[in-house]
C-alpha cells in the first residue's frame, strides 16, 4: 500500500512558501521591462505577418478561382 503523506500544519506550510520565495532569483526592473518591450515586439511583428498573409491569400485565391 502508498504510504500516506504527512500533513503540515497552516503556519508550517506559510513559512516554508515563504523560505521558498526568498530563494528566487527575482529578475530586476530593467530586465522585466526589456523583455516586455521585446514581447510587444514579437507581438506586432507576428500581428503583421498575419494580417498581410491573409490579405494575400484573400486577394490570389478567388483570382485563381475565377480562372
Amino acid at each position: 500500500m502508498a504510504e500516506q503523506k504527512k500533513r503540515t500544519g497552516v503556519f508550517t506550510f506559510f513559512r516554508q512558501v515563504r523560505q521558498e520565495g526568498n530563494k528566487v532569483t527575482w529578475t530586476s526592473r530593467q530586465e522585466t521591462l526589456a523583455a516586455t518591450v521585446m514581447v510587444l515586439i514579437m507581438v506586432i511583428l507576428a500581428g503583421l505577418f498575419l494580417f498581410l498573409a491573409d490579405t494575400i491569400f484573400g486577394t490570389v485565391v478567388p483570382m485563381i478561382q475565377g480562372l
